[in-house]
């Protein structure tokens, strides 16, 4: 016991060292061992909190559902199930996922198109196994899921899907549709604007909500996973490494930062605070609110980075 605090102590007084002296590998050290641990006690914490805050924890007799279970992906080799949300990086993941699973994959993952990751026949759910089995998986493999700022990832989502003509299905289908909610003129070949989205997605029912814009606490169901890990899409890198080392990954294998559109600039502050500019007060408020329990959840807070909304740019 005397030599681990003795351990302890030298650890602290080496990373107290490299925080005044900027030493990369104290500071490297000190992150690995104190503040991403420490980070990840806080955020689990203020999930298990917010759960029962909103009373979503259910009894011992909860079985998980088709859907969460479909979103759940599992890796045997390094005993992992990830947690896919779209647009917080799960394409990469899933090459991260096809890698781990069959190292010769290495290079095809890296080359392989978007929408060809993830339909890979590699890849496994864990709604394909029982009950049984999948609680005795989740019992003892790593669980991670990775959490954005809503407001980021549903500007991310809008981008994609709606500026975007590629993907047949949400320009045809649900684009569409949101024509008919919002405009007289069904047949407007003009885009699907960021408003008229915002109103969708108010009315939209809830039980069939699209995941690239359902509440993220609804697809992973961290209220009845305990998560070993909780990552942010804000700090990828130091999380995903976080993640890597803890399934005692290949210590070469780094989250790719790989992006479905190269020439177009990564959804950011800068860029949501501008599409929410275009929302009145009302919108802006109705639509937060579909939201509240992953900003409370996951700790973000809408109103420090959106402060210009009451000064909409048009309704």
């Amino acid at each position: 016991m005397r030599i681990r605090r003795r351990i302890f102590l030298l650890l602290i007084l080496c990373c107290l060292y490299g925080l005044f002296f900027n030493t990369k590998w104290i500071n490297d050290l000190y992150n690995v061992y104190i503040q991403i641990p420490t980070s990840q006690t806080q955020r689990k914490e203020n999930v298990k909190l917010v759960c029962e805050q909103y009373n979503k924890t259910f009894n011992a007799s909860y079985r998980l559902t088709r859907f969460v279970s479909r979103q759940l992906y599992v890796e045997h080799t390094h005993k992992l199930i990830y947690c896919e949300v779209p647009k917080v990086g799960c394409t990469n993941w899933k090459r991260i996922i096809l890698f781990l699973f069959n190292k010769s994959l290495e290079a095809a993952a890296e080359e392989l198109e978007h929408f060809d990751v993830h339909r890979h026949a590699s890849l496994v759910r864990l709604s394909s196994y029982s009950h049984t089995k999948q609680e005795e998986l989740l019992k003892n493999y790593t669980k991670v899921m990775f959490v954005r700022d809503p407001l980021q990832r549903l500007v991310s989502a809008y981008r994609d899907k709606f500026l975007h003509q590629e993907d047949v299905y949400y320009y045809k289908t649900i684009g569409r549709y949101i024509k008919t909610l919002t405009r007289k003129n069904v047949n407007s070949t003009e885009k699907i604007t960021f408003p008229e989205f915002a109103r969708y997605i108010i009315k939209e029912d809830v039980v069939s909500r699209d995941t690239h814009w359902k509440p993220m606490h609804e697809l992973c169901d961290p209220c009845n996973i305990q998560y070993d890990i909780v990552g942010k899409f804000e700090t990828m890198k130091q999380d995903s490494d976080f993640v890597l080392r803890t399934i005692h990954a290949p210590k070469n294998l780094h989250y790719p930062s790989i992006r479905h559109y190269p020439n177009e600039s990564r959804t950011n502050a800068m860029i949501s605070q501008d599409y929410f500019s275009h929302l009145n007060p009302k919108l802006f408020k109705d639509l937060m609110n579909v939201y509240k329990v992953d900003f409370s959840m996951f700790q973000y807070h809408p109103a420090t980075s959106l402060r210009d909304i009451k000064s909409p740019k048009s309704m």
